[in-house]
């Protein structure tokens, strides 16, 4: 099974659902550090789409401007051009693989998805 982590390597949660899909021997694994390779708002929009979420829910607010910019209560394409152009405000670890989507928050969730 093919599996894509966007990733940031200083967090904990996302340090430990990669450390999950690496454990797997069968699952041929693609890291994006999302930090350097943002993804594009198009991407964004499929991956929460996918995920069943909305961009607002997928908006990480903890370490970020994200409330004093007022993006907690953007419309979602003000939210989705915020994160592609700020990546920091990307909740992590996003996990896709063929059976979906999911923000792996807790770690266990990828579970789900395999």
């Amino acid at each position: 099974m093919k599996a894509t982590i966007w990733h940031n390597p200083k967090c904990g949660t996302s340090r430990k659902t990669k450390a999950i899909l690496e454990d797997r021997d069968d699952v041929e694994l693609t890291v994006v550090e999302y930090l350097k390779d943002a993804p594009s708002r198009d991407k964004l929009a499929q991956l929460f789409a996918d995920a069943g979420m909305t961009p607002n829910e997928g908006l990480r607010l903890r370490g970020t401007d994200a409330e004093e910019r007022g993006l907690p209560d953007a419309d979602a394409d003000t939210v989705l051009e915020a994160m592609a152009a700020d990546p920091i405000l990307i909740e992590r670890p996003l996990v896709e693989t063929e059976k979906g989507v999911a923000l792996c928050r807790p770690q266990e969730k990828v579970f789900d998805l395999l």
